[in-house]
């Protein structure tokens, strides 16, 4: 009985970690940007150690790998609003100063004059942090191109102020960091740039990319490893009461 009920809470146990992503990609079903990465399986492990090769559990195969399928898309009109294409990612630097990734496009100028977006992480372009001169009009172009020109000379040509990091992903396996952001799965790559794909990098601006969770499919997730759960629990009361109706039974009258 000792084994069935191992087995059984070794289950429940490896299905929270299912239920802990899940739960996290419909808290996000509404960031803008975001991107499901949890892929999650179950598989037979087998138990070493002395004995029998025989002891098997239940466990959980995860691929946390960034699924860049294509989210929604937002039309906001705003200039520094921009929607990635394909898989283009674009850099940004981390609080201790590393280069991370992420697909969310809402920019700004911060108070210290450099390019951030909404969540106050600082974009990153071809040459480092992009400062923009005091009171000018943004642009993005497709390409990356940040241009600026002052409100008070419409006609005067806007002059380019940086490149924005932009890479393809279309052959670099990215992984979700502990802040929610991407980065290489290779570890000699962690929280440095790499190498741009063979796809063309571009961006859509006065657009937004909506989260690519699918509400519907993620909460029927949700609700079978939720069945689940309550089987494994059912088990285990069940292996109790069996337990103890064979005690009973081998007590002396």
């Amino acid at each position: 009985m000792d084994k069935l009920a191992y087995t059984a809470l070794s289950a429940m146990q490896s299905q929270s970690i299912a239920r802990a992503a899940i739960t996290n990609e419909l808290a996000n079903v509404s960031t803008v940007g975001f991107k499901k990465s949890f892929q999650i399986a179950s598989a037979a492990v087998k138990i070493d150690g002395p004995g029998h090769e025989s002891r098997f559990q239940p466990g959980l195969q995860i691929t946390d790998l960034i699924n860049l399928t294509p989210g929604t898309p937002i039309s906001t009109g705003r200039p520094l609003d921009i929607s990635m294409n394909d898989h283009t990612v674009l850099g940004v630097q981390t609080d201790t100063g590393e280069i991370a990734f992420t697909r969310r496009g809402d920019l700004k100028v911060s108070s210290t004059g450099v390019l951030e977006n909404a969540a106050g992480e600082l974009i990153m372009g071809e040459g480092g942090p992009i400062s923009v001169p005091a009171g000018n009009l943004l642009t993005v172009s497709p390409d990356g191109t940040v241009f600026a020109q002052l409100p008070t000379e419409p006609e005067a040509a806007a002059v380019a102020v940086g490149q924005l990091m932009l890479r393809d992903a279309s052959t670099t396996q990215l992984v979700r960091r502990a802040d929610g952001l991407f980065e290489p799965r290779a570890a000699a790559l962690k929280g440095l740039d790499f190498t741009s794909g063979p796809q063309p990098v571009s961006v859509m601006p006065g657009m937004l990319e909506g989260s690519n969770v699918n509400p519907v499919g993620t909460m029927i997730k949700m609700l079978d490893f939720s069945r689940q759960f309550e089987m494994q629990l059912k088990l285990v009361k069940e292996t109790q009461s069996i337990d103890e109706a064979g005690s009973t039974m081998m007590r002396l009258p």
